[in-house]
């Protein structure tokens, strides 16, 4: 067995800069933490950081929010979504997606996914079909785009309205188009291990003036929906401000004030995930026994993570594979075990969901790992871990005392 150890930490992020730093000092001298606790006509924090984010994405309208959860259930109810309703999502993601449309009063109906992590379209168009859904909240689980050109043809023959969960492809595109445009609603995740970190956040897109004055409202705004900086008109208020309820959820100014800063480097930071995870990529693909998904050429992913598969691996040599590289300081996740742990769980264990079958893509997710990517990994930090986990799967490819089979 390897006796390579690394040592660095999976849970460290990259420090705020100093820049963002002083901008929430600054918050914190004026005592105005709240985003409606402005003077006169200027601006608060979140109202500029929804214009920011807002011109970033190229989207007209941007609502800060409490999370992307929040962000993803509040969409289903401006969306139109009733109680008991069908919602069409990918079975391989978080708990906050499954949790969100429960929080919005539906149901979600589990689509499968194929070997590349993405949504298989057949079990789409059949379920989109069978179910009757109005709703696809799709999940670009761990940054992978499926085929958006396919999926919005899907999207259109069967009348769907399109929520895209973009916590894990914040700045990424399928061909020239940002994920969380295809929709009616893009939603985004600040949390400390996305792509901008302000520890818990969200941010909601839209161009539809309509939803997002319904949006907004939603979140709390009572009637200072005019202070919101990437805001559908006034007029558009006129009826909805009177027949939609508020559910608080705000972004508050300190956080919008660590966020902001940080848009400007986002896409520096993405060639600098990118670089890091076609290292271990490349490096991963040279032993025997390991696959990675495929990625389309049209993608244009963010490599903040990365996945891999061992198939034909037991649950017990799964569990053992997760304890050996932990004891080697290499921190994995494992998407098929039936118990959750930490932030990964399946759809076995989200019981107040009615249990649904998906075994085709349980047997997926049996040989799935899960590799976090922080930015304050080295590249050579990265070619490290990448030997640890390529010895530790050739050993469990081929239950010898050494790795002997690298290709």
């Amino acid at each position: 067995m390897t006796s390579k150890v690394f040592s660095r930490p999976f849970t460290q992020q990259e420090p705020i800069s100093q820049e963002a730093i002083d901008a929430a000092v600054e918050v914190l001298k004026s005592g105005r933490l709240h985003r409606y606790n402005s003077i006169g006509e200027e601006f608060s924090e979140v109202s500029l950081l929804e214009q920011d984010f807002a011109n970033f994405q190229g989207s007209r309208y941007c609502l800060a929010c409490a999370s992307g959860g929040y962000a993803m259930s509040v969409s289903l109810k401006a969306a139109g979504l009733k109680a008991g309703e069908k919602v069409l999502t990918n079975m391989y993601t978080l708990a906050p997606v499954p949790g969100s449309i429960s929080n919005a009063g539906g149901e979600p109906i589990f689509i499968e996914i194929n070997e590349n992590l993405v949504l298989d379209l057949e079990d789409l168009s059949r379920k989109a079909i069978s179910s009757k859904a109005r709703f696809l909240l799709i999940s670009h689980m761990r940054g992978h785009l499926v085929d958006m050109n396919k999926l919005m043809q899907i999207v259109e023959d069967n009348n769907l309205i399109l929520i895209e969960d973009c916590a894990h492809t914040m700045g990424a595109k399928w061909q020239d188009k940002r994920s969380g445009n295809f929709g009616l609603a893009g939603c985004f995740s600040t949390q400390t291990y996305k792509h901008l970190n302000s520890g818990e956040g969200g941010l909601l897109t839209s161009n539809d003036a309509e939803f997002m004055a319904r949006a907004i409202i939603l979140s709390g705004s009572y009637m200072l929906y005019e202070r919101h900086g990437a805001a559908p008109d006034k007029e558009v208020f006129a009826d909805i401000r009177l027949q939609t309820p508020n559910y608080s959820g705000r972004m508050d100014n300190l956080r919008a004030a660590i966020l902001r800063p940080q848009i400007k480097s986002l896409e520096k930071n993405i060639k600098r995930w990118n670089e890091r995870y076609q290292l271990v990529e490349k490096k991963l693909r040279e032993f025997k026994g390991i696959e990675l998904p495929e990625r389309s050429i049209e993608e244009r992913y963010v490599g903040s993570s990365i996945q891999f598969r061992i198939p034909g691996i037991t649950n017990a040599d799964a569990k053992a594979f997760l304890e050996v590289n932990k004891k080697l300081g290499v921190e994995l996740k494992w998407f098929g075990g039936d118990d959750p742990s930490g932030f990964t769980s399946n759809h076995k264990s989200w019981k107040y969901i009615e249990q649904q079958s998906l075994e085709a893509s349980d047997k997926i997710l049996s040989s799935l790992f899960d590799l976090r990517l922080p930015l304050t990994f080295t590249l050579e930090d990265c070619s490290l871990l990448s030997e640890i986990i390529g010895e530790c799967a050739a050993v469990s490819y081929t239950h010898l005392t050494l790795p002997t089979n690298r290709e």
